[in-house]
């Protein structure tokens, strides 16, 4: 009998490539979307398209009708807003709060809960799917740490049968609104990159994280987590490197790694322009916390239990950078 499921945020990166993916299983697909004409990333794919507010519990419960399996995928995905607690935190713990609850009232067997490597603790090496991110900066990976917190709450009092998911830095094609990931690659081949801070991803690919969400709702334990990632991660030179090697006819360069001291005052002086403008600054203080470790990953058990094999973080990279070149984005 054919599954029917739910995809939240479908038309996001991670939600229109896993929407592709159910498709090619053979799974009947209601795509849920808070914008009815934001659906280009949808385009041709046959699959039901239903407008979902994740702030909106009733028309969660009307799109979850029928459905077996919940893909909870949508979120608030940004590392700035004039009002973070409100934009990023709060709408995030209360889409998920909605997200579950709705999913309880109509009954579906089982959700897949997308989190993020952010919420685990990366201080650690290697880094598995047992910690949670003790402390962050970071409004975003507060919010996915809460968020997931939560959803395991709910889990128990609703007796829900919950996996979750922890994907790395999602890159790859099907990028129909620039994610904060993937406008990296823009910017690195555009040449507007001014300095090297010095940070490090871990990158994996888009379709492969979506394959993954599939292989958690078909082989995963409830109550697991599994992280979705690569075992090592990729420095910004490596990027700028390999963005050199694919198109040697441009203007990249490799710019200048400012010391830290330098990066710090620089960092600290856009925030404040930021604060002024209310507009987003190109790099916030806490990234320099966040991104400037070079992480190893454990994903054994993703690997063992899943079937999980993405593919390795330098193809992966290449491909974006073509397809970021290509699509001009």
């Amino acid at each position: 009998m054919q599954n029917t499921v739910l995809v939240t945020g479908a038309n996001g990166h991670l939600g229109n490539n896993l929407v592709r993916v159910l498709l090619g299983k053979g799974e009947k697909v209601v795509a849920g979307i808070r914008n009815p004409a934001n659906r280009a990333a949808l385009a041709g794919l046959e699959c039901d398209i239903t407008q979902i507010d994740l702030l909106d519990r009733s028309s969660l419960v009307k799109a979850m009708t029928g459905v077996s399996v919940l893909y909870q995928v949508g979120a608030v995905f940004k590392h700035w807003a004039k009002d973070p607690e409100r934009e990023i935190y709060q709408a995030n713990l209360q889409g998920t709060r909605n997200a579950l609850e709705a999913a309880a009232e109509a009954g579906v067997r089982r959700i897949v809960y997308v989190s993020s490597l952010g919420a685990l603790d990366r201080s650690l090496t290697p880094i598995t799917e047992i910690t949670w991110n003790p402390v962050t900066s970071n409004v975003y990976f507060r919010s996915k740490v809460d968020s997931e917190k939560l959803a395991w709450k709910l889990a128990g009092e609703l007796a829900l049968d919950v996996v979750s998911v922890l994907p790395g830095a999602m890159i790859g094609e099907n990028c129909f609104a620039m994610t904060p990931t993937m406008s990296l690659f823009r910017t690195i081949l555009s040449g507007k990159l001014t300095a090297n801070p010095g940070f490090f991803f871990n990158f994996v690919d888009v379709a492969d994280i979506a394959d993954g969400c599939w292989l958690a709702a078909t082989r995963g334990r409830p109550g697991e987590r599994y992280l979705l990632a690569n075992e090592k991660c990729t420095g910004i030179e490596e990027i700028i490197r390999n963005a050199q090697q694919e198109f040697p006819d441009s203007e990249i360069k490799m710019p200048p790694t400012p010391p830290r001291a330098l990066l710090c005052l620089i960092v600290s002086l856009m925030e404040w322009v930021s604060k002024i403008r209310g507009v987003e600054p190109d790099l916030q203080r806490n990234y320099l916390t966040e991104f400037s470790v070079r992480e190893v990953c454990d994903i054994s058990k993703a690997r063992r239990e899943l079937g999980f094999n993405p593919k390795p973080p330098g193809e992966v990279l290449v491909n974006t950078l073509r397809y970021v070149a290509a699509t001009k984005q």
